[in-house]
This record gives structure tokens, C-alpha cells and sequence, in this order.
């Protein structure tokens, strides 16, 4: 499983020829995709954080942070950032540069290792289709969260686009609301401003 694939439009073959490899040739050159200036086009960053209304006392995980595009962002206005990926050399270049209370922390494919009720917001970008049991990983992420905390998901509309990876990789919407239905979370609310993903917010149901 890799975690954080996203593609760019001006390179989106290339893109997809290296999601298709598990993972691309090196970390340099998967950081080259994250961070490439033209993806704030349609992944309109500022947009998302602002529509999660994050509290200075905030404590967020962004699940598959790579080099910490969303995860730099929510730490200017969270009070604590868990960068999390599988990736050493990604987190290491999630941590340049970032605000001290960034934390980059090592996961493993079946675990975000991130502290027992200690987290507020748990995000995903463009991440669920590479985990392989979610119902079990859905478990360690409720495990995670603080009574009313939430998760958030945003990933590819399954069709055809002219970023992101082979429609045969995505996941619908539909399913993945109904997983979570049946992980034990309710849909809290949804978000209808980006172009090619849907945007996704879920509590716990009990």
C-alpha cells in the first residue's frame, strides 16, 4: 500500500505510470507530484482548510501526508499536526520548513500509530483506495479519535478525470459512505467545491 497518490494535469500520464509502479522510482520523485505548484488549481488547498473550521486546540492526523502538503497547512492553525505516512523520506520532507508543531510520525500499512483518543480530526487525501482492509483500518482510526472527533475523506469521483489515477483504482463515493456506515460512523456533512473529488465528513455513530 502507498499512501497519497495525487497527479497533475499537465503530467497526468506520467503520474499514472508511476501510481501503477507501487511506488514511483523514489521519494524525490513522488515529492515532485505532491508539491508541484499546479495542483492547488483544482485541489484548491486553502479552500479545504478553511472549510474544516479548525480550533487553535485542534488536533489533526492527516493519514498519508507525504511531503506534508495538507499537513504544513493545517499546522497554522491547529494546535497539534500528526504528519502520517510509510514513508521515511516523505516525512522527512514533510518536517523542512514545517511549524514546530508538526509531528511526522512513521506508520505502518495496517496501523497510523497515532495515540488513543488523542485526536480531534483524522484526514485523508486521495488515500483509502490504497488500504487494503479498511473495515480493520476504519477500527484503529475510531480508536483514535476523541469522543466527537471526525474523519474526513478526499479522494477522486470514480470516473474518468484528467488527474488522479485509473478510474479502476477509485473508489465511489457510495461505497465509501457505506463503509464507514458500516464501520459504525454516520455522514456529518459534505462539501460540494471541488472539481474532481469528493469531499467527506464523518463522527462516530455511537
Amino acid at each position: 500500500m502507498r499512501f497519497l497518490f495525487v497527479a497533475l494535469s499537465s503530467i497526468a500520464l506520467a503520474a499514472q505510470t508511476a501510481h501503477r509502479r507501487h511506488p514511483p522510482r523514489d521519494a524525490a520523485e513522488y515529492a515532485k507530484i505532491l508539491e508541484d505548484p499546479k495542483r492547488d488549481a483544482w485541489q484548491l488547498p486553502h479552500m479545504v482548510v478553511m472549510s474544516l473550521d479548525l480550533k487553535a486546540d485542534e488536533v489533526v492526523a492527516d493519514i498519508g501526508a507525504g511531503t506534508g502538503y495538507f499537513a504544513r497547512r493545517f499546522a497554522k492553525h491547529a494546535g497539534k499536526v500528526y504528519a502520517v505516512d510509510i514513508d521515511a523520506k516523505l516525512l522527512a520532507i514533510s518536517r523542512k520548513g514545517a511549524p514546530a508543531n508538526l509531528e511526522a510520525v512513521l506508520a505502518t500499512t495496517d496501523d497510523p500509530k497515532l495515540p488513543a483518543a488523542g485526536v480531534d480530526t483524522i484526514f485523508f487525501c486521495d488515500v483509502l483506495h490504497h488500504v487494503e482492509n479498511r473495515p480493520a483500518y476504519y477500527r484503529k482510526i475510531e480508536q483514535a479519535l476523541k469522543p466527537g472527533g471526525r474523519v474526513v475523506i478526499v479522494d477522486f469521483y470514480k470516473k474518468s478525470l484528467p488527474v488522479g489515477p485509473p478510474e479502476s483504482m477509485k473508489l465511489a463515493e457510495a461505497d465509501v459512505i457505506a463503509e464507514f456506515k458500516a464501520a459504525g460512523f454516520r455522514l456529518s456533512r459534505t462539501f460540494e467545491a471541488l472539481p474532481y473529488q469528493y469531499f467527506l465528513e464523518f463522527r462516530a455513530a455511537r
